[in-house]
């Protein structure tokens, strides 16, 4: 069995996983030692762990997981993965990116790919056929956008996204709202749509902590997977076990 840690900027992810399946997921702020035992407790079998963190790790728990395992692997962008990186500096590329392209090509394997991760930032990576990682794009995410308007101006408050809004809003707020949350639909669909023409029947994956919020409002069809990044480091763990 296997353990994955994602450390992101914002939340922290923990998945167990047995024969390539997801049998517990734990959301969390923080993963420490003493959770760490809790599941060893309840899961004895769990033999290899991958960790990845963009955010901050608990002191000691790389130690632990090197102690505890027969195999640990902390994920760096030295780790070999089962797809070819085509990114031009690779030193740079974000972690939970890359792991997130090897998570789609597992599920949707010898199909072109764009995977759009509505995170703390949005990201939207391509992946073609033939398992290369081709580059893409960072812009903000959907707090970044409400917070940098009220930060950036005297007057305009900081405000949260809500599910439903008009087109064109009658208040500041709802203005903002409508700005904010329109834009980055158009967004997301200008570029499914621009991807598609270069790339036809390319499939879209919609993954992040605002995936489910986009979900349903985009006029191009997803395939939303919460958990594609965790599925990426599992393969990348068990890519890297048989190559011991």
């Amino acid at each position: 069995m296997n353990l994955v840690i994602d450390i992101g900027n914002s939340q922290t992810k923990v998945a167990v996983f047995d024969a390539g399946e997801i049998v517990q997921t734990i959301f969390t702020k923080s993963f420490d030692n003493t959770q760490l035992s809790h599941l060893k407790l309840i899961y004895p079998e769990l033999n290899q762990a991958i960790l990845s963190s963009v955010g901050t790790t608990e002191p000691g728990l790389p130690d632990a997981l090197i102690k505890e395992f027969e195999l640990f692997i902390e994920f760096n962008h030295q780790t070999p993965v089962p797809i070819d990186n085509l990114y031009h500096s690779k030193s740079t590329l974000g972690l939970d990116r890359l792991a997130a392209a090897v998570g789609g090509v597992c599920l949707f394997p010898g199909k072109d790919l764009l995977i759009i991760d509505a995170g703390t930032a949005i990201t939207f990576d391509l992946i073609d056929k033939n398992n290369r990682f081709l580059g893409g794009n960072i812009s903000p995410g959907l707090a970044i956008r409400f917070k940098a308007l009220h930060q950036f101006t005297s007057k305009l408050p900081e405000i949260a996204a809500e599910d439903s809004w008009e087109d064109f809003g009658r208040t500041t707020e709802d203005a903002i709202r409508s700005g904010v949350q329109n834009g980055m639909l158009f967004e997301i669909d200008g570029m499914i749509d621009h991807v598609t023409k270069i790339l036809p029947g390319c499939l879209t994956i919609l993954t992040g902590g605002d995936s489910y919020f986009f979900d349903k409002k985009l006029k191009n069809t997803t395939f939303v997977k919460f958990e594609l990044t965790l599925i990426g480091l599992n393969r990348i763990l068990e890519y890297n076990a048989k190559k011991k």
